[in-house]
């Protein structure tokens, strides 16, 4: 594996929005990077927030599909991690709350300092998934280039693209019309998104005053357009 940081050129007229993936060498990839992002226990882990604390202690909140309670047990035995606590689980999906020593978690430590620089911000979540990490992150040329540099000895970091800040990318729901949005949220409201279904088309039309074809399209159009938005988060190809 190439070892380093992969330059790129960034515009420095405006502030940048760029996505990034993280390769580890496997001979230097921490217990933990590796237990969320290449354990066969896990599909995809995120880092969807921290606290630093004023002490050497630090607080992350993750998303775990897979088993949770192997995770929990393997990561309470990893050098850094003091406390992990998990949530119930619903369709695989689990919170599970860590408290860590980002010194002796260098992966997570680098996260850290690089936001902190002055004129960067690193946006959750992050995503551990097939071996990578991959996240995004907002700033000024200069300030971008500083904080990517300073990557750690055995880290790789690919820069995926290079774009501006768009909205929508935190708010799905903007992407959709009024009409789209009203179907979903009476969808929901009658349960047609639970599992068993506890509406159909028929009941959300009802309420939408439209024809069950109507309200089909609506929540067809809709879904369509959520999982596009959630999936460019990454730019993956829906």
């Amino acid at each position: 594996m190439h070892v380093g940081f992969i330059r790129a050129s960034v515009d420095r007229r405006a502030v940048k929005h760029l996505r990034l993936t993280v390769d580890v060498d496997e001979d230097r990839a921490p217990a933990f990077f590796e237990l969320l992002a290449d354990s066969p226990d896990v599909s995809e882990a995120r880092l969807i927030d921290w606290s630093m604390a004023a002490d050497e202690q630090s607080t992350l909140l993750y998303t775990i599909d897979g088993d949770p309670a192997t995770f929990a047990a393997r990561a309470t035995e990893t050098a850094g991690i003091d406390s992990v606590e998990l949530s119930e689980t619903v369709q695989r999906l689990t919170y599970v709350l860590v408290v860590m020593r980002p010194r002796e978690t260098p992966l997570f430590a680098a996260v850290h300092r690089a936001s902190e620089q002055t004129g960067v911000v690193v946006r959750k979540p992050i995503v551990y998934r097939d071996g990578a990490m991959s996240a995004r992150v907002v700033g000024d040329a200069a300030a971008l280039q500083r904080a990517l540099e300073a990557a750690p000895d055995g880290v790789e970091v690919r820069i995926d693209e290079i774009g501006r800040l768009q909205n929508h990318a935190d708010d799905p729901v903007a992407w959709l019309s009024d009409r789209q949005r009203e179907a979903v949220v009476v969808a929901l409201e009658l349960g047609y998104y639970e599992q068993p279904r506890g509406a159909t088309h028929e009941d959300v039309a009802a309420e939408l005053d439209c024809a069950p074809s109507t309200a089909s399209d609506h929540l067809q159009k809709a879904e369509a357009n959520i999982v596009r938005a959630v999936m460019d988060e990454f730019g993956i190809d829906p």
